[in-house]
């Protein structure tokens, strides 16, 4: 269910992070004048990790960063990391709208979750192979500190595909848990949730584990969008496999569930555990014409990872840490889908990645003036990318083992694999030459065993002009190699007909072995403006460039199956320059009404605007971005009793991957260009409220109520889509819903 959990409080890295965060709502009175007597010093010195891989505050760094506090999760109502992305500022979020990873999104222009390094405890458990997976109800924060979010290139620290920025999710040993806890929840649609933290600290050792299981039919869209889910023949070809009187009802059910565990020894030893699952349809994003509505035509994705660290003094100026971890993706076996692709039959896909690493990191204190960061790593990674199988993957076969034949030919049907490496180093120098100015000069070095070596610096500055004035400029390079998705992928039909005694396929996709790795550059400058204590205002201003930038296209090579010819095929390529700029406004006021009310307003308004040449000399505006965008909202405390967050989402028309109209069957709201110029199709923008109220200690100050309404006004509105020309061009979004938890602490 879309949900529209505005700007986290934290825009300013500060805000509520001095409050108590065992409390079950907001700060009381004594707590908020603490809060409002705090100097201005004491406000922004909150400790931050992933700007350099050491705590610091935001204006040791010159990264433009947003940290969100546990407190600030739970009152927003951040269930899950999709929640707490679709609050950022320059991120455009389109749920449900992309079968293999559900919810598709941009961060500053950059376009999905390969272009984004997603980590838990400084360790990756995005994809192993730098694909597409599940940004969703999956990844929940339960077990967050708190989420610390980098904007843009971070190559010089955390790896060459660090090209949009970096989400590093913090958790807490067990001694510093706000205590045990349960939480139950049930609403409309058949939606169940539950989770659960848990902690053991003594003799050495602190052990934390924690828990969540969601499911939800979700809102039947057919009731609530008859026109866009009218009942049609599903035709292949010329031959009506299933006529429209016979024709299913909509179903878009999901699922997820998640474990963390993480075992500390002392100081020097961690050792960690984390496991998601989401199931989903394989038909979300599609209309009838193109897909059969099948609750068992779904795909499962488990991602796990393990991990383990060792911190070492080597003198008082001198540490280190050694990281050695393994993660493996996986999409089930089983999952199958049934759709225009295959000609409604059943089709089955499998992925694989897997990735192992070890990685030795080093802070070093020159003297009063200088700091280094310095490190080795080492990755090996595996993937696994086939194209629509007629029975399920063996697993226990290798991917040139299988034995299968393309459906309706006699062609043997090739699986792709891939083994790569990649070993890395970096160095980065801080030097803060007065209290009014620092630096930083970074570089990292490559060496990709299918690519070759490429070097990616970081250079930045902090100007404290004065306690309420701090300026940031920031440059940084980053390459994103393609990923198995890009390079291996495969897909298209045969319905057995021949043309010149070859088989005859069409809609297909065909592997490009030769792509190379897409290089980006982005320059931003940060103004911190603190007038006062209780309220900041930021502003990120930033100009990005890609090249050599992997787009779908036309291919040449109809015989690259031999004994077929392909009709009219595609595959991926480096087409493309990207160019976008944008602005991000964020502001935050803490506020005191009188003795038993006090609250925070927060918000965000951006702008952006890019262009995308796909190597034909015409530029087209960059899709699945809204021009502007803005989101608000404020939470409303009574004492620490009652807290109210009404929140808003305002959207702007959205460019989505169409450039030319639809067809008139699809019958979608959509505007495109009428007089031939290149300009995307957008989608209509929109409005969106949520409401969330929490009732506090409830039976003898242990538990929490609460009540989430999503989409308050039950609008009707589509995300942008249009990645494949048998999608909806237009998703249509949910209807109104509820629920309610409850929420007991031990």
């Amino acid at each position: 269910m879309p949900k529209v959990h505005l700007l986290a409080g934290c825009l300013t890295l500060a805000c509520l992070s001095h409050a108590p965060s065992s409390r079950a709502a907001g700060p009381s009175d004594a707590d908020l004048d603490k809060l409002m007597s705090l100097s201005l010093t004491q406000l922004i010195e909150t400790p931050i990790i992933t700007a350099s891989r050491q705590s610091e505050t935001r204006d040791q760094t010159p990264s433009h960063i947003i940290v969100v506090t546990r407190e600030q999760i739970r009152e927003r109502r951040y269930k899950n990391l999709a929640d707490l992305l679709e609050d950022m500022p320059g991120v455009d979020f389109q749920r449900g709208t992309k079968s293999s990873q559900y919810n598709q999104f941009a961060v500053q222009g950059y376009l999905g979750p390969s272009r984004l390094v997603i980590m838990l405890d400084g360790v990756r458990i995005g994809h192993p192979s730098g694909g597409n997976m599940p940004i969703a109800e999956n990844l929940a924060l339960y077990h967050a500190k708190q989420v610390e979010f980098l904007y843009g290139p971070a190559a010089a620290l955390y790896g060459a595909d660090a090209v949009a920025g970096v989400i590093n999710i913090i958790t807490d040993r067990a001694g510093n848990l706000p205590g045990s806890w349960v939480q139950a929840g049930a609403g409309d649609f058949d939606t169940q949730e539950a989770s659960f933290m848990a902690g053991y600290n003594g003799q050495g050792l602190a052990f934390t584990v924690g828990g969540h299981r969601q499911r939800s039919d979700r809102a039947p869209l057919d009731n609530y969008y008859p026109d866009e889910f009218r009942k049609v023949d599903a035709r292949a070809g010329n031959t009506t496999v299933v006529p429209a009187a016979a024709r299913e009802d909509y179903v878009g059910d999901i699922a997820s569930s998640s474990l963390f565990a993480r075992l500390d020894v002392g100081e020097q030893l961690s050792f960690g555990y984390y496991r998601n699952v989401f199931r989903s349809l394989t038909s979300t994003g599609d209309p009838p014409a193109t897909a059969l509505y099948l609750t068992d035509a779904h795909w499962t994705t488990t991602s796990e990872t393990t991990y383990g660290k060792y911190r070492y003094m080597l003198d008082p100026d001198l540490s280190g840490e050694l990281v050695v971890d393994y993660s493996r993706m996986e999409v089930d076996p089983d999952s199958r889908y049934n759709n225009s692709y295959n000609n409604f039959t059943p089709g089955y896909s499998y992925v694989l990645g897997e990735r192992i690493g070890i990685e030795n990191n080093l802070n070093w204190r020159v003297d009063d003036t200088h700091r280094v960061q310095a490190g080795l790593g080492y990755q090996k990674h595996y993937a696994i990318e086939t194209a629509s199988l007629p029975a399920p993957y063996d697993t226990d076969r290798g991917a040139g083992s299988q034995g299968y034949y393309y459906p309706n030919t006699t062609l043997p049907l090739r699986i792709y694999d891939a083994s790569f490496e990649n070993l890395s180093m970096y160095a980065q120098l801080q030097s803060e030459w007065s209290q009014a100015f620092s630096t930083m000069v970074g570089v990292r070095l490559d060496r990709h065993s299918d690519y070759g070596q490429t070097a990616n610096p970081r250079l930045g500055a902090v100007w404290r002009v004065n306690p309420q004035h701090v300026l940031k400029v920031l440059y940084g390079e980053a390459f994103r190699a393609p990923s198995p998705e890009e390079s291996l992928s495969s897909f298209g039909i045969f319905d057995g007909s021949t043309e010149n005694g070859l088989y005859r396929g069409t809609g297909f996709r065909i592997p490009n072995f030769n792509l190379d790795p897409e290089e980006a550059r982005t320059t931003s400058l940060t103004w911190d403006w603190r007038p006062r204590t209780n309220f900041n205002f930021v502003a990120n201003l930033y100009h990005s460039r890609v090249e050599r930038l992997i787009v779908t296209q036309p291919s040449a090579d109809t015989h690259a199956i031999p004994g077929a010819v392909l009709v009219n095929p595609e595959t991926k390529g480096n087409a493309g320059v990207q160019r976008q700029y944008g602005l991000d406004l964020m502001a935050q006021w803490r506020f005191k009404l009188d003795g038993a009310w006090s609250g925070d307003l927060w918000g965000s308004a951006s702008w952006i605007h890019g262009r995308i040449d796909e190597g034909d000399g015409v530029e087209w505006e960059i899709s699945h971005v809204a021009e502007r965008k803005f989101k608000l909202g404020t939470t409303f405390r009574y004492h620490d009793i009652l807290s109210i967050t009404p929140q808003l989402l305002v959207i702007g028309d959205t460019t989505n991957g169409r450039k030319q109209a639809p067809s008139p069957a699809l019958q979608l709201p959509q505007s495109c260009s009428a007089d031939g110029a290149p300009e995307r199709c957008r989608t209509d923008g929109y409005t969106v409220v949520n409401l969330h109220v929490g009732w506090h200690k409830l039976f003898d100050g242990k538990a929490t109520l609460w009540m989430d309404v999503y989409n308050l006004f039950d609008e009707r509105y589509y995300a942008a889509h249009g990645s494949g020309s048998r999608t909806f061009w237009s998703m249509p979004q949910q209807a109104r819903s509820w629920m309610v938890s409850l929420e007991y602490r031990f």
